[in-house]
């Protein structure tokens, strides 16, 4: 009974064997166990950035086959974009409050493996309107898929290491994109041996939702290791639960709001680009379709080696508005290359890519220190919202812009974005400056030591009854939801009074 004083012979036996377990290779605690399910995290978000880039792989095959323009091309990727303006917000607040992170994570990728098929089957009886609302459901799945995966690396490795899973997440993720470019014009090449026009767009679409398949095997995985986990971890036990209402929006910080900006102005240089940067790299430098798409894919190569390594760089070295910043003007420097020069494009998409890689990796973990752990969901499916609402307005005026003014245009347009997400990245040091000395842009040991000196006074308040640090709790323990009782329960367990056994009670450790 939960809060009570006794428990019957089978509990004590379940427990007996849970403890067993925690001391086993198995055991969630352990290395091997963590890492393999990072490893299903990253697999979570293979397939659907594999499928994403589908229409931007085959570009001219679409345009020649289904026969579009530039315009209505575009639509494949606004259509994935406008539901998600308000769905990935409402996908990560049904993550929080209702599915659950495990469900939610399951039905995600359904909605994604059927978006891909409807797709698919658009294509084939050469249905735009059916192909739109396949598109349609892949981006109501896929994008709530990624606040479900940026939510499980925040549950599984918040702490040291959370910046580096960012950035493995996004580097398997850049994988999924690659493979896809360097992949789908061969295949293309193959199918139309046996197909033609429409019907063999389609036959490639569905051999591109297999990758799918695998992901959802990996997220019904996922999903039985967390629950093995979370019951030999304890994980919220004995705690009061947090209530989650669409209400706490209005208590976001600032900084959150700054940040959710950068998600737009930044991103919309880069997918838009790269969903349009084969035609422009055949038109500008005269290469052939193949070489098109192996230096446009160069930005997800390129993010796929380098996103964890420089993840790991930001966990060891803080600083991560510092490392944004740097990350924008970069970006900067290869799109003005790419438009005002005739510089090797390999330069330029090699830039942007560690510019990309840099930025994933120090932004999205932004969010996790400034929003309270039972609200992640719906701060990263806001995130993701606002990042869709630029990224399906800017789809439109890029294929626009593109009839009618020509690529050069576009990359003008691509960095005036980019300052609005420079000047934005100085307005986050600004305020975190002037809210809390620049936390935000501090090393590990420097944010350690704030934590340590500087407390809320609620916090002052119940260390008069709890002195101790909570520097030797685990990363685990610090992720539970806090709770008076929970204190409570902890200081009774220090005077040596009677406390409800098997009670876990971690410390009250505001997020800033």
């Amino acid at each position: 009974m939960e809060g009570g004083t006794m428990e019957n012979s089978e509990t004590t036996l379940d427990r007996s064997e849970d403890e067993i377990a925690l001391q086993g290779f198995c055991s969630p605690k352990r290395p091997p166990y963590r890492f393999l399910g990072l490893a299903l995290m990253c697999l979570l978000g293979f397939g659907s950035y594999f499928c994403f880039d589908n229409p931007g792989a085959l570009q001219d095959n679409f345009k020649s086959d289904l026969h579009m323009s530039t315009s209505k091309f575009v639509l494949l990727y606004s259509i994935y974009s406008w539901p998600n303006v308000i769905l990935c917000f409402i996908g990560g607040f049904l993550l929080d409050s209702i599915f659950g992170i495990r469900l939610g994570t399951v039905i995600y990728m359904g909605l994604t493996l059927i978006g891909q098929i409807i797709f698919a089957s658009g294509a084939m009886v050469d249905s735009f309107w059916l192909m739109m609302v396949g598109r349609f459901i892949f981006g109501i799945g896929a994008e709530s898929l990624a606040v479900a995966q940026n939510s499980y690396a925040v549950l599984w490795f918040k702490g040291k290491e959370l910046n580096m899973v960012f950035g493995l997440q996004l580097s398997f993720a850049r994988v999924g994109s690659t493979v896809n470019f360097l992949v789908m014009e061969p295949i293309y090449n193959y199918v139309s041996q046996y197909y033609k026009g429409p019907e063999c767009i389609g036959v490639v679409l569905f051999l591109a939702a297999g990758t799918c398949v695998m992901s959802m095997i990996c997220a019904c995985l996922l999903g039985l290791m967390d629950k093995r986990a979370e019951r030999l971890l304890r994980r919220g036990e004995g705690s009061e639960m947090q209530a989650v209402s669409l209400t706490d929006v209005k208590d976001f910080k600032l900084i959150f709001w700054l940040v959710a900006l950068i998600c737009i102005a930044y991103y919309v240089a880069i997918f838009p680009f790269v969903a349009l940067g084969k035609v422009f790299f055949e038109r500008k430098y005269e290469y052939d379709p193949s070489a098109a798409n192996t230096v446009n894919s160069l930005v997800y190569s390129i993010s796929a080696i380098a996103s964890p390594l420089l993840g790991y760089l930001v966990d060891k070295t803080g600083k991560n508005v510092s490392w944004v910043f740097l990350s924008i003007c970069v970006t900067i420097i290869a799109h003005g290359l790419l438009a005002f020069t005739y510089v090797n494009p390999y330069v330029c998409m090699v830039l942007m890519g560690l510019a990309y890689s840099m930025l994933a990796s120090s932004l999205w973990p932004l969010i996790a220190l400034v929003t309270p752990e039972y609200q992640l969901g719906t701060a990263y499916g806001i995130a993701q919202s606002v990042q869709n609402l630029g990224l399906a307005i800017v789809s439109i005026l890029a294929g626009i812009i593109v009839d009618k003014g020509g690529y050069l245009m576009l990359e003008m347009f691509f960095l005036g974005w980019l300052w609005v997400s420079l000047i934005t990245a100085a307005a986050i040091w600004l305020s975190d400056i002037a809210t809390s000395g620049g936390y935000l842009n501090m090393t590990p040991g420097q944010r350690e030591r704030y934590e340590t000196v500087r407390c809320t006074p609620e916090s002052l308040e119940r260390e008069k009854l709890l002195p101790e640090c909570s520097a030797d709790l685990s990363a685990d323990e610090l992720m539970q939801p806090q709770s008076d009782s929970s204190i409570r329960n902890r200081y009774l367990s220090r005077i040596g009074a009677m406390v409800p056994p098997h009670v876990k009670t971690p410390i009250h450790r505001p997020l800033r």
